[in-house]
């Protein structure tokens, strides 16, 4: 497998370290999960770290942006965001059915509590950040 350039803006470093504690490790897990699912992705050998509406984006040559955020006026959770006009959480929820709680066709909603359930989180970050060559196949290849 190639070797996994990550660029990322400076600003993005300045948003987590904006995040209160508690959150700053939440935000970090998500953050880290996008970087193994990128390095465990054939194909991919650059992903840019950037802001997109002030939030943490990560964007690949073949793949729909993903954000993710933790906003003040809903503190007991935390959320990765996927483009609402792909079939991406459409295709989520009918492969991993509850296993996630989401928000519309757009997001992910973790509670500060919750266990993530990362093999699965993987596999969708990972039909994300591919989706360009998968979103012709039913499961987008899950």
């Amino acid at each position: 497998m190639e070797q996994l350039e990550i660029n990322t803006s400076p600003e993005v470093e300045r948003i987590f370290d904006s995040y209160p504690d508690h959150i700053r490790k939440k935000m970090g897990i998500l953050r880290e999960l996008v970087f193994q699912a990128a390095r465990e992705t054939e194909g991919i050998a650059r992903l840019e770290e950037t802001l997109k509406w002030g939030e943490p984006s990560y964007l690949t040559k073949h793949g729909s942006t993903i954000r993710m955020d933790w906003k003040p006026r809903s503190p007991d959770q935390y959320a990765i965001y996927f483009k609402c006009t792909s079939r991406l959480v459409e295709t989520f929820k009918t492969v991993f059915g509850n296993t996630f709680r989401y928000e519309g066709s757009r997001a992910i909603v973790f509670a500060l509590n919750d266990q993530i359930p990362v093999r699965e989180l993987k596999s969708c970050i990972k039909a994300a950040l591919t989706y360009h060559k998968v979103k012709h196949l039913d499961t987008l290849g899950m």
